[in-house]
């Protein structure tokens, strides 16, 4: 396990009910009523908030990945994210698949840029072993 030696920005949130309740952070600036995946209610679920988090930090990494090398990701950059819930036996579980779009670069490039990505996104580090992962450029 890795131990941060200097804290960048902390997160902090809120959250009451579950699945079925609702999410606040300390600057308000995420209010969010949370519901169940697939049942229909108003409201967003953690899996979605996920697949967000993840996409946009993995753009991030594209693009210092991209800046390392003097080059500007295409405006048209962008990741389809889907986060999977589901069952392995009698454990819940996730997997994910990263769909990456980035339009007008030479596909040798872009792999170049996405497996770099992969290395540094936080998120991925985060799930690397725990979760199974697809990269799919576009």
């Amino acid at each position: 396990m890795t131990k941060i030696e200097k804290v960048l920005y902390t997160a902090k949130t809120h959250t009451t009910g579950g699945r079925d309740g609702a999410a606040l952070s300390d600057d308000a600036q995420l209010n969010v009523k949370l519901s169940p995946p697939g049942s229909g209610k108003p409201g967003t679920n953690p899996e979605q908030l996920f697949a967000a988090g993840w996409s946009a930090c993995f753009i991030g990494a594209l693009g210092i990945a991209a800046a390392k090398r003097k080059i500007r990701l295409p405006a048209e950059t962008a990741i389809d994210a889907e986060v999977d819930l589901g069952m392995a036996g009698d454990a819940y579980g996730l997997q994910a698949r990263l769909n990456i779009s980035l339009p007008g670069l030479d596909p040798e490039l872009a792999h170049v840029l996405v497996d770099e990505a992969h290395g540094t996104c936080p998120y991925s580090k985060a799930t690397r072993g725990n979760i199974a992962v697809e990269l799919r450029l576009a």
